[in-house]
C-alpha cells in the first residue's frame, strides 16, 4: 500500500513537472523544471528494481547533458515574446498528439491485450541480484549486433556535427596555429616613450 501511494505521488510530480517544463516563461526555470523530471523518473527506475538505470539517467542527463542544456541557455539570447508565439501557434497540434497518447494508453489498460501484464505485482528480487549484470549480458549476448550499431550511429553523428562545424563559409574565423606559434614579442608589443605632463 505505502509502495503503491509513492508511486501515484512520484507520478503527480512527473506530471506537474513535465507541464512545468512547456509552460515556464523562464527558460532557466523550463530546464530545471526538466531536471526535476528526470531525478522522479529516476526514484521510479528504483522502485522497479533497475537501479542501472536510475543512476545513469541522474549521471548522464542531469549531471552532463541538462548542464550544458543549461549553459547554451544561459548564454543564448532568448527572445521570450517569440518562443510564446511559437507555442500558441503549435498549441493544437500539441494538444491533438497528447490526447493521442492518452487515448493509447487508456485503450492498452482498458482492453489489457495478451503479452502485457498490466495487473502483475513485480516480487522483490534477491539480495545477490544485480540489474547491471543482467543489462550487460543482455546487451553483449543477444543484442550484440544492436549495441554495436548504435554506437556506430552515434559516432557517426559526432563526427558529422565536426564536419558540419569546421567546414568553410564566408566569415567564418578559423584558427591558423602556425601563425601564432611564429609570433614574436615585438609584433604583440609595443613600448612607446612619452614625456611627463604636469599639471599647472
Amino acid at each position: 500500500m505505502a509502495g503503491t501511494l509513492f508511486f501515484y505521488t512520484l507520478s503527480a510530480v512527473l506530471i506537474a513537472s513535465a507541464l512545468g517544463v512547456i509552460t515556464a516563461r523562464n527558460p532557466v526555470h523550463a530546464v530545471l523544471f526538466l531536471v526535476l523530471s528526470f531525478v522522479t523518473s529516476s526514484v521510479l527506475w528504483l522502485l522497479l528494481e533497475a537501479e542501472f538505470l536510475a543512476v545513469v539517467l541522474v549521471l548522464v542527463y542531469v549531471g552532463a547533458v541538462m548542464v550544458l542544456f543549461l549553459f547554451v541557455v544561459m548564454m543564448l539570447d532568448v527572445n521570450v515574446a517569440q518562443l510564446r508565439e511559437g507555442f500558441t501557434r503549435y498549441a493544437w497540434l500539441g494538444a491533438v498528439v497528447a490526447a493521442v497518447l492518452a487515448a493509447e494508453l487508456l485503450a492498452i489498460v482498458w482492453w489489457k491485450p495478451d503479452g502485457l501484464p498490466m495487473a502483475a505485482t513485480t516480487t522483490p528480487r534477491p539480495a545477490d541480484y544485480s540489474n547491471t549484470e543482467m543489462l550487460g549480458t543482455a546487451l553483449y549476448t543477444e543484442h550484440l549486433f544492436a549495441f554495436e550499431l548504435a554506437a556506430f550511429l552515434l559516432l557517426l553523428a559526432i563526427v558529422a556535427a565536426i564536419v558540419l562545424t569546421m567546414r568553410r563559409r564566408p566569415g567564418l574565423k578559423a584558427q591558423d596555429v602556425s601563425r601564432q606559434v611564429a609570433v614574436r614579442r615585438e609584433d604583440r608589443v609595443r613600448l612607446v616613450q612619452m614625456k611627463a605632463e604636469h599639471d599647472t
